[in-house]
């Protein structure tokens, strides 16, 4: 069995260069939820000259837009949204120092290579299994655009989150190495 590693936020450069496509990883700490309304909006106060609702340098945006919280519980169902919706905006973010991304599908070729400029990393979340991911989930807030509802932003204390390296910073990437390792048998 492959061995899983456990690495924590905010990412390291020495941790993101480390982990490699198809890596099982258990993410703990803090992460921030957003999804394109959200990405939409960072962006245009970046070009404003206005700071970001959170502390980017070494941060991870889960693409999630979860279920409301069900009582006693920090939130409800939280499975990954397709990820390429935020392609248009990620290299930006990317530029000023996001270091991962967690969502589901694969992502541009523009992403992609500001990924290997900026020591980033691509995360999928098992699709299908948002109530296991809500169960990793001890803490949520929401932090900026509380008008967009389910896709506000949210701040989550993680423990254990389980994913796997779709995408590494060296490129690697498994939407494509996958396909052709199956068919290669």
């Amino acid at each position: 069995m492959e061995e899983v590693k456990r690495i924590k936020t905010p990412l390291t450069e020495e941790v993101v260069m480390s982990l490699r496509a198809g890596d099982n990883v258990l993410l703990s700490g803090v992460i921030y939820t957003g999804r394109d309304a959200a990405h939409k909006r960072f962006i245009q106060a970046l070009e404003k000259g206005e700071a970001l609702p959170f502390d980017i340098n070494g941060a991870v945006i889960y693409y999630v837009g979860p279920a409301p919280a069900k009582p006693g519980q920090p939130i409800g169902s939280a499975g990954p949204t397709t990820s390429y919706r935020m392609d248009a905006y990620t290299p930006a973010l990317l530029d000023i120092g996001l270091k991962g991304m967690i969502g589901k599908g694969p992502r541009g070729e523009k992403v992609i290579e500001s990924m290997k400029k900026n020591h980033a990393i691509y995360f999928a979340a098992i699709g299908g299994a948002a109530a296991l991911i809500a169960k990793s989930v001890k803490e949520a807030e929401v932090v900026a655009y509380e008008d967009l509802g389910p896709e506000a932003v949210r701040k989550l204390v993680v423990e254990d989150l389980p994913l796997i390296v779709a995408i590494d910073a060296h490129g690697n990437n498994l939407y494509e190495s996958g396909p052709e390792k199956y068919r290669r048998g």
